[in-house]
């Protein structure tokens, strides 16, 4: 039986009072260096979204608060019919343009992801609009979409009468196509971004599995189908859910397209666009505030529901 000096047991303490020290100073450079970035996610996050919270609870104008009123800017969101008009272009959208930019970014990363030549060069291609000024690329839509506008002119060499089409072509115009033009340019932009998520997803599948259930007889679609897109549940989960959050705050491109006020009728009003105004053209600060509560409860609403379906395996990587 092996037996130890007092000797060798000192020198054995000492290295574990070392090493633990080691472990503290590592901790605390570690601690010291998220210290910054959490500071600032609890202020400009966390303590901002209590805030506004509190301040919801006021009748807040641009020179303070003007009494406790309760409840009460709620009740005036959920009966506002501008805001409820608002919350329904939202949902619209947001139901039309997601599932098309994640069809058309996955159908992207796929072609990319095999093995053609040039594949680098349509990466970039596909995903510049993502990286463009949405402004930029917006303003030159609405031209394209004039009615003497490019896009009518394609439609009259396509042999279709455009004066008798809506609004004489008029797609940002009028009231019926205003929205649905507005899907049709953002599912293009937003693609590139959906394609890069799907992309590098698609670049951790063990190329074995496809090789294998391509030996046991199955064609191509049955791979997509039965293992390409199972394996691709973390992918789905992250681009819908960030497609949804990014599609319920649309802003821009309806403020350019149709003004500070929706137009026409209120086509183009989204939740934060009707924020925008209760905010900073209204400077009714604490019914801005529970418009912002509202639109948060929305957006948490529909991340739990799709972390309900895509389940699990969305979180964890694994199915």
């Amino acid at each position: 039986m092996a037996t130890y000096s007092t000797a060798q047991a000192v020198p054995v303490a000492k290295q574990g009072r070392n090493r633990r020290r080691i472990d503290w100073r590592e901790a605390l450079i570690g601690w010291g260096f998220i210290s910054i970035p959490m500071s600032l996610f609890l202020v400009l996050n966390i303590a901002i979204f209590g805030y506004a919270i509190y301040i919801s609870l006021f009748d807040w104008g641009i020179l303070g608060s003007h009494g406790y009123v309760g409840l009460k800017n709620y009740q005036t969101a959920l009966h506002d019919p501008i805001f409820l008009h608002a919350i329904r272009n939202s949902v619209v959208y947001a139901a039309l343009v997601v599932p098309l930019q994640t069809a058309l970014g996955l159908f992207l990363a796929l072609l990319v992801n095999a093995k053609i030549r040039g594949a680098k060069f349509f990466r970039a291609t596909f995903y510049f609009p993502s990286i463009a000024s949405s402004a930029a690329i917006t303003t030159l839509f609405i031209f394209l979409m004039a009615p003497d506008g490019l896009f009518n002119h394609l439609l009259t060499f396509l042999h279709v009468d455009v004066s008798n089409l809506f609004n004489q072509g008029a797609w940002l115009s009028d009231s019926r196509t205003a929205l649905y033009s507005i899907i049709g340019l953002n599912a293009w932009t937003t693609s590139g971004t959906m394609m890069l998520f799907y992309l590098a997803n698609l670049q951790t599948i063990d190329n074995a599995l496809t090789e294998a259930a391509t030996v046991d007889g199955a064609n191509k679609r049955q791979v997509f189908w039965f293992v390409t897109m199972p394996l691709l549940k973390p992918a789905h989960f992250f681009v819908v859910t960030s497609g949804m959050i990014g599609a319920l705050q649309l802003y821009d491109q309806a403020i350019l397209a149709g003004g500070a006020d929706g137009s026409p009728d209120y086509s183009l009003m989204t939740m934060v666009l009707y924020i925008y105004n209760a905010c900073f053209r209204q400077f009714a600060f604490g019914y801005a505030a529970a418009l912002g509560v509202v639109l948060f409860v929305i957006l948490f609403t529909m991340t739990m529901l799709q972390r309900k379906i895509f389940g699990n395996a969305a979180w964890s990587g694994n199915d």
